[in-house]
């Protein structure tokens, strides 16, 4: 979200409040106008009827007199803040609860015309000149024999009308300003919980799309947009990580292909300028012979693992005897076994042990790990390689007795070119690719492999394999 997006929103809620305001001001406070006019027309309206019905009509009959009509009409003045009117249909005053009662004198409402209502029973205005302020004024006719003796209207003051409207227009405009400090409040949240959470994500992902994977920020929230957070800083230390090893990677790679290199250039340079005689010509061939093999290796492994990563194992799985497997590996190494004067001791279970997994690939796991296992060993020493059966699982385990692992590397040798700093006068020839190729292809089963070394006394690594029951050896 950008700043500018923010100024906006700020913006339209500022513009939203003010229209509020004048929605409150004009269409809000003419129907509430409106509906008191009607309600109070009406309420009117009513008491004009009853009064007509009622004294009035008493007053045209003779059957009651001016003063007692009078005294009701000045009491129901009191009591609805209104002034009361009994005239005749030509507009004389009979009655006013507002002067007193003149027989003598006498008013008349010039051009007074009861029509004047247009349909309804209430009119607002001055009345014929009555009046210096607006009135909402009823009629109600006083009817005799059916015939229309005369009108009892009432007079109400537009200005007592308008306070009202104005109290609950107040209230209104009181509703409106606590509304807008709550919805404030939410939007001073919504600044504090998701805008700055926000961009302080949106910061750091452009930050990390500039290549800067070290970029670090927090966000102290354990909501949603706190694990976004958390989620992002792990994608980019992770990013970070993977982008470290891949230069790990290239400066290891480009060390292992540079010495060889180095070595068969210079071998070769002295041989043709006669630094090295012909007859020494066999000795240094055998080492650039030792040094292409060496070359070869390291090209075949990378290979390997980059076609783990890319494009995933595919495995080949068959029902094979793991067991005459690990017979077979040892004995091709029987060898440099005898040069180093080291014993290879096998432990099996039974005579044939099924699992079920890629032959090859399991192959490849068992050389890598006795490889290692007798580079690293002291002479006269014994390798043992040791199959159990434990809950449906075959675990093979090959264990050493060299030179072991220093604790603080033990998390270290399955990164690609790992080498331990005491392995280095021992394995001239690795290439610190075994131990990532041999991890891939177990993981790859969906099984898991571990390793138990301690240093100066030798190491022990553990694979497990799915078992079968049956099977047809290979």
């Amino acid at each position: 979200m950008r700043k500018t997006l923010y100024l906006k929103f700020l913006l339209a809620y500022f513009i939203f409040g003010v229209f509020g305001f004048i929605i409150v001001a004009t269409f809000v406070n003419s129907m509430t106008m409106e509906h008191l006019k009607y309600e109070k027309a009406d309420a009117l309206y009513r008491e004009a009827t009853l009064i007509a019905n009622t004294y009035a009509s008493d007053l045209y009959n003779n059957e009651t007199s001016l003063d007692t009509v009078k005294k009701q009409l000045d009491a129901l003045d009191a009591y609805l803040s209104a002034n009361l009117w009994i005239i005749n249909p030509s507009g004389r005053m009979i009655l006013d609860s507002q002067a007193p009662v003149d027989v003598e004198s006498e008013t008349v409402i010039e051009g007074f015309d009861p029509t004047i209502t247009e349909k309804s029973y209430y009119t607002i205005g001055y009345f014929f000149g009555s009046f210096t302020q607006e009135q909402l004024s009823v009629f109600a006719p006083i009817t005799s024999d059916y015939k229309v003796r005369g009108y009892v209207v009432i007079h109400y003051p537009m200005s007592n009308i308008a306070a009202s409207c104005n109290s609950l227009l107040n209230i209104s405009y009181l509703m409106l300003i606590i509304l807008f400090l709550l919805s404030m409040i939410i939007l001073i949240f919504f600044t504090e919980m998701v805008y700055l959470p926000l961009r302080k994500i949106t910061e750091a992902t452009e930050q990390y799309a500039a290549g800067n994977m070290h970029y670090e920020f927090q966000i102290d929230s354990e909501d949603e947009m706190g694990y976004l957070a958390a989620s992002l800083s792990y994608m980019a230390s992770e990013i970070a990580r993977s982008e470290d090893d891949q230069k790990k990677f290239v400066a290891n790679v480009s060390h292992d292909f540079r010495s060889p290199l180095t070595s068969i250039k210079g071998y070769l340079e002295a041989m043709l300028d006669g630094t090295v005689p012909p007859e020494l010509y066999e000795k240094y061939l055998n080492i650039v012979l030792n040094e292409t093999e060496r070359l070869t290796k390291l090209t075949n492994s990378l290979l390997t693992l980059n076609n783990l990563n890319t494009k995933g194992i595919m495995l080949d799985k068959s029902i094979f005897d793991i067991n005459k497997v690990i017979r077979n590996i040892a004995a091709s190494f029987e060898g440099t076994c005898k040069n180093k004067t080291i014993a290879i001791e096998l432990i099996l279970t039974g005579d044939e042990l099924f699992v079920n997994a890629d032959i090859g690939k399991i192959q490849q796991v068992l050389y890598n790990l006795l490889d290692n296992a007798i580079k690293f060993s002291n002479p006269d020493s014994i390798i043992k390689i040791e199959t159990t059966e434990k809950h449906n699982k075959v675990f093979v385990s090959v264990k050493d007795k060299g030179i072991g692992i220093p604790k603080d590397n033990l998390k270290l040798i399955w990164d690609r070119f790992y080498k331990s700093d005491l392995s280095r006068g021992r394995d001239k020839k690795g290439t610190g690719l075994g131990l990532s190729i041999t991890k891939e292809i177990i993981h790859a089963h969906g099984e898991h492999i571990n390793v138990i070394s301690t240093e100066g006394v030798g190491s022990e690594f553990i694979f497990s394999l799915p078992i079968e029951d049956e099977g047809d050896g290979d």
